[in-house]
């Protein structure tokens, strides 16, 4: 039995039910530890939430500024989208809360460390993983695969008789994870495949429809690969994305609506929002067109659906992802410059790019232009790259 858990906890549905229940099962300690990733909460209710609960503690780190840089930008360099759709806010931010969980635990001396993530999803994987790489000797708690509860209907009966306040009604039942980077929305009438989803469910964005009818141009400036400026203004990794938020959702770009497949092997649809990210991927990718080699492009577009992948199922502490973000910060030593983009009703279109390290030569492409390239070169390239074509048809000639 452990001394002391460290519960990484929301607030929500079903941390809350987790948080007494926890107490009432392992009659320890419990200690809530809440991330603040930007999911602009009124920490102050949480916390009293917490306690009402009867958490020992409550403890509320501020981690918006590391989520930013260190994991959603490393995504953006990486270009990673998993099965060419999502952007992976909720992926990106389980190994940083385990992290933080983590050294929670050392600071308070719990032994025990517990999640909210069901038994059919991800986030079980992603918390676990990181758990095994960084604390392989904390006990792991997993409400879900131990208690008998089936569902969150069973949850919401229990909050109620317990007397806890919940933000989820039975009429409402879709869940949401929210950080700075997206909102994600699952389960519940999300279920049906067939269904729209409501437009008052979102809360990021506006329906392209209602967007405005005059585009918008801003002015995106990286350096080796990671966003520094918005319209020239120099902005902290979080105030960057922010701000790319705001413009973004309000010109509806970055919904995204897909199935997708789990780890553990069922398919589930998600529906996101992020309007800053869509944004900051479409702007880095152009800026990667003028500044990558093209066989140093080919090796990194070859290796996103791997770099996507781990992070989807958890493996950012791991040995191999560890070498292939070595790999990609180095492709990133001169992806620096500015990039203009278009904003207009859900659409990101580029309008203009240019960078002190830029592999476009005007003067060599240029049909008006003959400097530095000779046409004549061309012929024997081609000779030589149909010579194999002309042994494999001739060789089929002489066989018929």
């Amino acid at each position: 039995m452990p001394n002391k858990i460290v519960l990484a906890y929301s607030g929500g549905l079903d941390t809350s039910v987790i948080l007494k229940w926890l107490i009432e099962r392992y009659q320890c300690p419990v200690i809530a530890f809440c991330a603040d990733l930007g999911q602009e909460e009124d920490w102050e209710e949480i916390k009293q939430k917490g306690l009402s609960c009867g958490a020992e503690k409550v403890i509320i780190r501020d981690l918006k500024e590391e989520f930013v840089k260190e994991y959603v930008f490393f995504a953006i360099k990486a270009g990673a989208r998993y099965e060419d759709w999502y952007l992976m806010g909720t992926s990106l931010a389980r190994p940083l809360i385990a992290k933080e969980q983590i050294k929670i635990a050392f600071e308070e001396g719990a032994d025990a460390v517990a999640h909210g993530a069901t038994g059919k999803g991800n986030d079980q994987v992603r918390f676990e993983l990181t758990f095994s790489a960084l604390a392989p000797h904390l006990k792991v708690i997993a409400p879900w695969r131990e208690w008998d509860f089936k569902g969150r209907q069973d949850l919401i009966a229990y909050a109620q008789k317990h007397g806890i306040p919940i933000p989820v009604t039975p009429e409402k039942p879709y869940s949401i994870d929210a950080n700075l980077f997206h909102i994600s929305y699952e389960g519940g009438i999300l279920e049906d495949l067939w269904t729209e989803p409501p437009e008052d469910m979102f809360l990021m964005t506006v329906s392209p429809e209602k967007a405005p009818d005059k585009p918008e141009y801003i002015e995106i400036e990286f350096e080796r690969g990671e966003p520094i400026a918005v319209n020239g203004e120099k902005l902290s990794p979080a105030n960057l994305l922010k701000r790319l938020n705001e413009i973004g959702g309000r010109h509806g770009v970055g919904r995204i609506d897909m199935v997708e497949n789990r780890f553990v092997g069922l398919k589930s649809r998600g529906i996101y929002e992020t309007p800053g990210g869509t944004i900051l991927h479409i702007a880095h990718r152009a800026l990667e067109q003028i500044t990558l080699d093209r066989e140093v492009m080919r090796l990194k577009d070859s290796l996103m659906p791997k770099i996507a992948e781990m992070i989807y199922y958890g493996f950012w502490f791991s040995p191999e992802f560890q070498a292939l973000k070595t790999m990609v910060e180095q492709t990133q030593e001169r992806v620096s410059g500015t990039i203009r983009v278009k904003l207009y009703k859900g659409n990101v279109i580029i309008a203009g790019r240019k960078s002190p390290n830029s592999l476009y030569k005007k003067r060599l492409v240029s049909f008006e232009e003959k400097e530095g390239y000779n046409p004549k070169d061309a012929e024997g390239f081609i000779r030589l790259q149909g010579l194999r074509l002309k042994i494999y048809n001739l060789s089929k000639e002489e066989e018929a």
